[in-house]
């Protein structure tokens, strides 16, 4: 057995010895299609000549140096290709080394900004149930996710409390317009404004599209549309975590770009650097940096590998592959064809619920009654079952389980990298389809 902890301590997982494209090669040397980019990450596949190139030039300039002493140029052109043009208003950019970190640095840099202004009695942030905003403390209190959030529930900070996502597939009832659901979420939002008192309020937390929790899904039209107007109707931020559904990934390099808005803080992290180097970070709104400028001078918070210049050096190689070789128009291109492999294969199976997605983010959800919506027994593990057998395939995706609460449900995840071709994405379907079609049968 291994001496590193990995995720299951029962059993070690294959090696991956090396990638190539979109290709992982194992320790048997079979060659294993990344189907999920690991979780959603690789958005350029493996070994991409530029990136390398970059890095290596990095590292042969600079490794490291400490931001409270210095600045580097890596960081400088990372900030500048992202947020130079103001996207939606954001106007500053500030680097961290995982999309939880990014989520952590929002919420203090939101807190600071209320400090600043003079309203210290705003502390509670909504955000919402079947969330996923990382593994430190305080990003795991901001999720929803339940079954990550037990084990530590005494440690979670209660300034964090959860409405209802934007779920259409279970959570609109019978009968019910798009335009009503949407109206009933933001009546429950208001509301939870109201209990915790408006003024105490520091922000609205949502990804922008559910990542691994509940599994690719997109908000319906104007949902976004009514969270920001009660955001801004009661003088609170809206905060969007786009650390796996951002940078591209969903055919915009911003996902809410396709919403109607623009949120006060961003966060990102996996299509910003495509797994090259460990980075994450925020993007920030003039009027939050113009607050902490003009009032005591700095963000409070820091980490001692913060902009470090090998992963922005990485991460600007990756966002100009992104841009130069307009692979945005090949992830709406390619999506579109994902989606309608995975309609044709699977869209009519009797343990398919909801086929999902959007540009290169496509998730299915498995059931055990497709009429019913009644999800499989926790203990069959379907998810897994589907992950093992999409591997003897030749395939890697991204399962997940407790998708509706926590505990019962089961979907999983494709996320290809930008660079995919038809014929890469007619394989990909192909194998999942029939790991999910072994997975269930019987």
């Amino acid at each position: 057995m291994s001496h590193l902890i990995h995720r299951s301590l029962r059993s070690d997982p294959p090696l991956a010895l090396s990638g190539q494209g979109i290709h992982l090669r194992d320790q048997d040397g079979r060659a294993i299609i990344d189907g999920s980019g690991g979780a959603a990450v690789a958005c350029l596949g493996h070994g991409h000549p530029r990136v390398l190139e970059a890095m290596r030039a990095q590292m042969e300039t600079l490794c490291y140096a400490h931001t409270a002493l210095f600045g580097c140029e890596s960081a400088e052109a990372l900030a500048d290709v992202l947020v130079g043009h103001r996207p939606g208003g954001l106007s500053h950019a500030y680097f961290v080394s995982s999309g939880s970190e990014g989520n952590e640095a929002a919420l203090k840099i939101a807190r600071q900004y209320f400090l600043e202004i003079g309203q210290p009695e705003r502390r509670h942030v909504i955000a919402r149930r079947q969330s996923y905003h990382g593994n430190t403390l305080g990003a795991l209190a901001a999720g929803g996710n339940a079954m990550r959030r037990a084990p530590y529930a005494p440690l979670l900070s209660d300034a964090f409390s959860h409405v209802s996502a934007c779920y259409p597939y279970r959570g609109r009832a019978e009968g019910e317009s798009d335009a009503d659901y949407v109206a009933r979420l933001a009546a429950e939002l208001e509301a939870e404004f109201r209990r915790l008192g408006p003024g105490t309020v520091i922000a609205f937390l949502a990804e922008t599209m559910v990542g691994a929790t509940l599994g690719c899904v997109t908000a319906l039209p104007g949902y976004f549309q009514a969270m920001r107007e009660i955001c801004d109707r009661h003088g609170a931020l809206l905060i969007l975590d786009e650390v796996m559904c951002g940078m591209g990934r969903t055919g915009t390099l911003h996902a809410w770009e396709q919403e109607g808005v623009a949120p006060d803080i961003q966060v990102i992290a996996k299509g910003l650097g495509g797994g090259y180097q460990p980075i994450g970070g925020i993007l920030v709104a003039e009027k939050v940096v113009a607050a902490l400028r003009d009032g005591s001078g700095a963000f409070k918070h820091g980490h001692t590998y913060q902009a470090h210049p090998m992963a922005c050096a990485a991460a600007l190689a990756v966002q100009r592959v992104i841009a130069e070789e307009d692979l945005l128009a090949n992830v709406t291109r390619q999506g579109a064809r994902l989606e309608q492999a995975l309609t044709e294969r699977l869209g009519n199976h009797a343990h398919v619920g909801e086929i999902r997605g959007r540009g290169l983010f496509w998730a299915v959800e498995l059931v055990r009654d497709r009429a019913t919506k009644t999800p499989f027994d926790p203990a069959l593990a379907v998810h897994e079952r589907v992950r093992d057998l999409a591997y003897e395939e030749g395939l890697a995706c991204y399962p997940m389980n407790g998708t509706i609460d926590g505990r019962l449900g089961d979907h999983a995840i494709l996320a290809p990298p930008y660079t995919v071709t038809a014929a890469q994405v007619d394989e990909i379907a192909a194998k999942f389809a029939r790991a999910v079609e072994r997975a269930v049968a019987g």
